[in-house]
Order: structure tokens, then C-alpha cells, then sequence
């Protein structure tokens, strides 16, 4: 793919949502999305959707973008990413000057405890409830953003840990795909 694709791609994508940070709009510059999907699907590496692979879904751009601004991230921080397409998010967050960590596959809820506790978390997907287990990982005063499910609405949100406590802050409706292992147990009710 060419640089006109990704330039394209923040002007009519991530800009147009407010994704404005000038940094972060250098990552996304710097960095080759393609490089992140199977041959096959690299033609549609710079589409304003979410592109399913075999781990999974890598984000649409604008959603991305919107949940690393939400993170306020500044070089030196560590940063947890958690779900498919992680390794894109990765190089977007070393651009940024950011200690980034992984967790895809079958163990997201678990999260990387030997390296917390972090400066933000990252959630790559919609999830309909957030493990003690990530909300340990993350350092007090630190950021998270995910995606929230809700009654089939997909938003953005973010939150900042206070006292041990974090609660999700919807900012945006923005469809993302539902990340199953964060999904809430069945319960009987009346």
C-alpha cells in the first residue's frame, strides 16, 4: 500500500472523529497497517471497518484512534494492549515513545500481571464486563479505554483508576466487535 492510503486515511477517518493528537497522527502516519494482515487481506488494510482474521478483528482505524487519545499517552508510560490486533497497536505505541506489552490469543482476561501494574491499559474490542484481574494490573491514577457492550450497542469508553476503583465512562458510540472472553457469566433471574 502507499502513503497516499494512509494519509487518506487520517484525513477522512481519524480526523474527522477528533482524533487530532499530533503525535498519535504521526504513529498512524509512520506506521503500515498492512504490514499487521495476512496477504490476503491487506488490499482492505486502510477501510473504515474493523477486518476480520483468524486471531480475530483488528480495529477500524477511527476507533483506535479515538481509544489511544482517550489514553493520553506520553513516552516512558507502559502500556498494556489486550486483544486482536495488539502488534499494530504495538508499533503505533512505540512510535509514541511507550513501553507496550501484549496479550491476544485465549489468556485476555488474565492480562500480563508480571510486568503491572500499568500506566494505561488498553482493551482492543467490546467487553460486557472488566475483570478484577485487569483492573489489578493497572497502576492507581492510570487510564484504561475499551469498548463497552450494551444491550447490542458497541461505545467507547475510558475510565481513570481512583482508590482501586474503575468505572467505564461511555464518550462515544463507535461499532466494535464484542470480545467473547470478556463476555458477562449467565445468570438466573426473574
Amino acid at each position: 500500500m502507499s502513503d497516499t492510503a494512509r494519509n487518506v486515511m487520517i484525513d477522512s477517518q481519524l480526523r474527522p472523529v477528533g482524533v487530532g493528537d499530533r503525535e498519535l497522527i504521526a504513529a498512524f502516519r509512520a506506521v503500515d497497517r498492512e504490514a499487521f494482515l495476512p496477504e490476503g487481506l491487506k488490499v482492505l488494510a486502510y477501510r473504515d471497518r474493523a477486518i476480520p482474521t483468524n486471531e480475530g478483528a483488528l480495529l477500524a482505524p477511527a476507533a483506535l484512534g479515538l481509544l489511544m487519545q482517550a489514553l493520553q499517552l506520553g513516552a516512558g508510560q507502559s502500556l498494556l494492549i489486550i486483544g486482536p490486533g495488539a502488534d499494530y497497536a504495538k508499533a503505533l505505541a512505540i512510535e509514541l515513545g511507550v513501553d507496550a506489552v501484549t496479550v491476544t490469543g485465549d489468556k485476555l482476561t488474565k492480562g500480563k500481571a508480571k510486568d503491572a501494574p500499568f500506566d494505561a491499559i488498553l482493551i482492543l474490542g467490546a467487553i460486557d464486563e472488566l475483570p478484577k484481574t485487569i483492573v489489578d494490573q493497572l497502576a492507581d491514577g492510570g487510564i484504561i479505554a475499551s469498548g463497552v457492550a450494551d444491550q447490542g450497542v458497541t461505545r467507547l469508553a475510558v475510565a481513570r483508576k481512583v482508590g482501586g476503583c474503575v468505572a467505564l465512562d461511555p464518550f462515544t458510540d463507535v461499532q466494535v466487535p464484542v470480545l467473547d472472553q470478556f463476555s458477562r457469566k449467565p445468570a438466573f433471574t426473574f
